[in-house]
């Protein structure tokens, strides 16, 4: 009877000691966390999608900022600016 006491106490030891340790493990990373947005979102000049201000590339023509998506939109309209209205 010592014995089989003896072994359930060696036996939950070891449980409680995995668990300890597994705990530890998954604990002790860091926690990813979404990236965190000002909520704010701009329009972008040339495809008319709308994408947050953190993301979009910006461009100062005549004291107003434009917003992109993309440099190709970005230079799309540079070239439109570029050329004379009829």
């Amino acid at each position: 009877m010592l014995r089989f006491l003896f072994l359930a106490a060696l036996i939950y030891g070891l449980i409680q000691l995995w668990r300890f340790f597994h705990n530890i493990q998954k604990y002790s990373q860091p926690k990813v966390s979404p990236p965190r947005l000002t909520g704010r979102m701009v329009k972008d000049e040339i495809c008319q999608t709308y994408l947050s201000e953190e993301d979009a590339l910006k461009e100062k023509v005549g004291g107003k900022i434009y917003y992109f998506c993309s440099e190709a939109c970005r230079r799309s309209f540079l070239e439109a600016k570029k050329k004379p209205k009829n």
